[in-house]
């Protein structure tokens, strides 16, 4: 059950927005005392229920579900959530996102600025534009997403004496929603429909 009770729950404001995460535990809490509802997709639509509601309902899903989706007290068992909407709460609050290497791959796309091609994670590094043995800066601006053939092809010379052109110019995100997303392996098919990371509108934890 400690386990269980860790996971993520993706968190909607009143106007089903996305704005954080928290856990089982914390869920339950809100949904006891009446602050949450648990929103559950069935056929294509979603439905709230309240903590009673939503305890009644379990007992209709099949029992040969994972440990990890139930939460058994001694009375009773009712399956975890994975998403909440608060009842009371509508604001959506920002928050400068942070200059992390994971977050510049975000905002360049997972694609290398000099060669255009995407790339997996552990294939990408990041380049200074203004190579910092010649004064550049660790900034939004001076920072881009670049595979590590074409990070070594340029070295410590600027794109031009390379031979070489940036895709874009670099440029800090604006301030964008906060939420903080779990690794790739925790989030749950249920949070796609809140969640448009094409987009950039969530900050994503590194």
């Amino acid at each position: 059950m400690q386990r269980a009770l860790d996971h993520p729950v993706l968190v909607l404001n009143r106007l089903w927005q996305a704005v954080n995460t928290c856990s089982v535990r914390r869920a339950f809490g809100l949904l006891f005392v009446g602050h949450a509802q648990v929103v559950h997709a069935e056929n294509g639509s979603f439905d709230t229920y309240t903590f009673h509601e939503w305890h009644e309902i379990s007992q209709q899903f099949p029992r040969e579900l994972p440990d990890c989706e139930w939460v058994r007290t001694i009375h009773f068992r009712i399956r975890v959530p994975k998403v909440i909407v608060l009842t009371i709460f509508d604001h959506l609050p920002l928050k400068e996102v942070k200059l992390t290497r994971l977050h510049v791959f975000e905002r360049d796309q997972y694609i290398c600025q000099y060669c255009h091609q995407r790339f997996e994670k552990h294939e990408l590094n990041i380049d200074h534009v203004v190579p910092r043995v010649r004064g550049g800066k660790t900034t939004w601006e001076n920072v881009v997403t670049s595979c590590i053939r074409c990070n070594t092809r340029k070295g410590n010379r600027l794109p031009h004496e390379a031979g070489m052109r940036l895709l874009k110019l670099p440029a800090k995100p604006k301030m964008r929603p906060f939420l903080c997303i779990h690794q790739a392996r925790d989030r749950h098919p249920d949070w796609l429909h809140f969640l448009d990371f094409s987009r950039w509108k969530v900050e994503l934890s590194a």
